[in-house]
């Protein structure tokens, strides 16, 4: 019998996405190459085949009005197939069922409280579409409980008697690299190995089964597509995309580069040659302080920061460096999150951490004292020692010197320990002043390069060079939808709190008033 074919992956990463092995898939790459519509067929693929009510999905946007373009695509393509599909449109329904038992749902989710619609249920196929409009990995992490499945080919062999595959487990997202998920997602799938290379997870568990402790492997990949695939493509809708004037996200779009600072609230000045020095000895004269944002089940921020008085400092490879005075420069920092983790806190009491703050002054002072035990290995801390003479308090978020009934406030518990915190601003309009003076002091580096001394003619602001953690989080913060003076504050954005706080910050010790 010859059989039509009514719909075709294309050569190259389409067909690739279709017939990868893999338990995770990330298809990525720029606008264009049919990745919702491999992600349709993907699930497709195994309609039919035996698994009746079995084979069961779900793709998720972050909001019902995106899921829109997914379903009209969906429309078009399982139709062609004729084979009794019907389109459940109601607010209640939004699925697809066949008359083999088999059901693909159109949700959507985006905080870890929306899982809770789902905990329970079989879901062997999960879709993710756009996944870096999500804010974290926790909603999608946690849908992984859900990718599961009872099927077990023994008790439903075929009419010929034969036995079906077990029924694959498998999450498929696709994306751009640009959102507010777009740091997570790419520490996810495009650091670890380059795209096409498979990452596999090798763990040992209690297999239900066969009743031992087994080895179990899981797989992820990215697979690259690009507009070029596609030969379907209007090359007006090419040039429209080549028109993009915000290069980051043009380059995100037409090259699908994740090379880009997505929509950024500071991508227009930050500069990584720039604004990132090599560590130098603090002259005496400068104030050196620290700020700090609190934070429990999620991140703790401590920042050391340097502000110059106009006096020069000497660089490692013997050139002076003479900012003008109230420039600040980031020294040293502790964040608490586990190391290859985000947003994720490290549950430390307040004592423990004014202990680790206690020790890192002294430290930085060149004091040469043993590192509390309660401190060892926590968090990601980059100093340092001897780089500077002494340590001032400086500003904390004003949260922590809330007291309850009999209790003492995060402050008090610190000042306990040797460690004190001033105030920090939060008056009404302080975010947006701070995001500005912030803003500022980046550009007065940047066009300080354009001048014959290449040093800026007022306050600037500096991050040290091993600074790592800093400077991998702050330059990718996106502006607020809703007040793009802002940063969006549903972000990893603890960095930038504890910077903010700084900037708007006037050391008592500096004698003159900078900002």
């Amino acid at each position: 019998m010859n059989y039509k074919a009514v719909w075709k992956p294309l050569p190259g990463s389409q067909s690739l996405s279709l017939s990868c092995p893999c338990n995770e898939i990330l298809y990525e790459g720029t606008r264009g190459p049919g990745k919702t519509a491999a992600q349709l067929a993907r699930f497709r693929r195994l309609v039919g085949m035996g698994y009746g009510s079995f084979w069961r999905g779900v793709i998720f946007d972050t909001e019902y009005k995106n899921l829109t373009d997914i379903i009209t695509q969906s429309k078009r393509m399982y139709r062609l197939f004729n084979d009794g599909a019907r389109y459940l449109a109601s607010a209640s329904e939004l699925r697809w069922v066949w008359p083999t038992g088999e059901e693909l749902l159109f949700r959507f989710g985006k905080e870890e409280g929306d899982y809770w619609d789902y905990h329970g249920q079989e879901f062997p196929f999960i879709g993710f579409n756009e996944l870096t409009k999500q804010q974290s990995a926790e909603f999608y992490e946690m849908m992984f409980s859900c990718r599961r499945s009872s099927f077990r080919p023994e008790n439903y062999p075929l009419s010929d008697g034969s036995l079906l595959k077990p029924i694959p487990l498998e999450t498929f997202s696709t994306t751009n690299p640009f959102g507010i998920g777009h740091t997570w997602v790419k520490k996810r799938f495009i650091e670890p190995a380059p795209r096409g290379t498979i990452i596999r997870e090798t763990q040992k568990v209690f297999n239900p089964q066969t009743e031992r402790e087994e080895d179990v492997t899981l797989t992820r990949v990215a697979i690259h597509g690009s507009f070029k695939e596609n030969p379907y493509l209007d090359p007006q809708y090419i040039a429209t995309l080549m028109a993009i004037k915000d290069p980051n996200r043009r380059k995100a779009w037409v090259e699908g580069s994740w090379d880009v600072t997505s929509g950024g609230r500071f991508d227009h000045l930050w500069n990584e040659t720039m604004h990132v020095i090599k560590a130098f000895t603090i002259p005496e004269s400068w104030t050196v302080d620290r700020s700090h944002d609190w934070g429990e089940s999620k991140p703790f921020s401590n920042l050391w920061w340097a502000q110059s008085d106009g006096t020069e400092a000497t660089l490692p490879d013997g050139r002076k460096f003479c900012p003008p005075a109230g420039t600040l420069v980031l020294i040293g920092e502790w964040y608490g999150c586990p190391p290859d983790e985000l947003n994720k806190g490290l549950n430390m009491s307040s004592t423990n951490v004014a202990k680790g703050v206690a020790w890192i002054d002294k430290r930085l002072a060149g004091e040469e004292v043993e590192e509390p035990e309660e401190v060892q290995g926590k968090g990601q801390m980059h100093i340092v020692p001897g780089i500077c003479s002494s340590v001032i308090p400086g500003p904390a978020d004003g949260a922590i010197f809330n007291t309850g009934d009999n209790e003492l406030s995060i402050a008090q518990k610190m000042e306990a320990q040797g460690v004190t915190w001033l105030p920090a601003d939060k008056k009404p309009g302080s975010r947006i002043n701070g995001a500005s003076l912030f803003a500022d002091m980046l550009e007065a580096v940047v066009e300080g390069k354009k001048t014959e001394s290449g040093m800026p003619d007022k306050p600037a602001f500096y991050v040290m060079e091993h600074c790592r953690g800093w400077i991998s989080r702050i330059p990718v913060l996106v502006r607020d939808d809703k007040n793009p003076d802002d940063v969006d504050t549903t972000q990893e954005d603890h960095d930038y709190d504890a910077t903010r706080y700084r900037v708007l910050h006037s050391p008592k010790q500096v004698g003159a008033v900078f900002f």
